[in-house]
């Protein structure tokens, strides 16, 4: 988890999410969000470091595999854990908004499913959770800096709070 926690603080333009995959101990794959810099909303940190472990391991089923992930799979990622056979996910933040491994669905675990992957949260999940807070901090901060900045250049007469 502290190497999926790196991954996540990677790139500031992307939220903090980073995911690792092992078998038997050893990193076979890892990535973070890059979203932004491949303008992909598929390109979540567990989808390519399936992908990756995939490439790496010649093949499309990660049996044996477990993902480590900074934040609870949302439904696609939940969906791709499933697909790929992995054999655990274990996650340190839950998502209240959108996570689909136990906070508002147990998806890779329903048994209408043939292939069930149990998930574990809670791992290391302040120090994920801190991440993710201090990136929606600083994007607010960017949101409110830009929109004082667009008020003092559209609006020049009216007084603002922080003149």
């Amino acid at each position: 988890m502290r190497l999926a926690l790196r991954q996540a603080a990677m790139d500031d333009q992307e939220v903090p999410v980073g995911a690792v995959i092992a078998l038997d101990g050893r990193v076979v794959a890892s990535a973070h969000n890059e979203q932004v810099a491949l303008n992909c909303a598929l390109a979540h940190a567990e989808v390519l470091a399936i992908q990756r472990a995939q490439a790496a391991m010649g093949q499309a089923r990660l049996k044996g595999c477990t993902l480590y992930v900074t934040l609870e799979p949302c439904p696609m990622c939940a969906g791709a854990i499933i697909m790929a056979g992995l054999a655990r996910c274990v996650f340190a933040a839950f998502d209240s908004q959108y996570g689909c491994c136990g906070s508002l669905y147990a998806l890779p675990m329903d048994p209408a499913f043939h292939h069930r992957v149990p998930c574990e949260g809670g791992l290391m999940e302040e120090e994920a959770s801190a991440l993710l807070r201090a990136f929606f901090a600083s994007r607010r901060e960017k949101a409110d800096d830009t929109a004082l900045w667009q008020a003092k250049l559209y609006h020049p007469h009216l007084p603002l709070a922080n003149d």
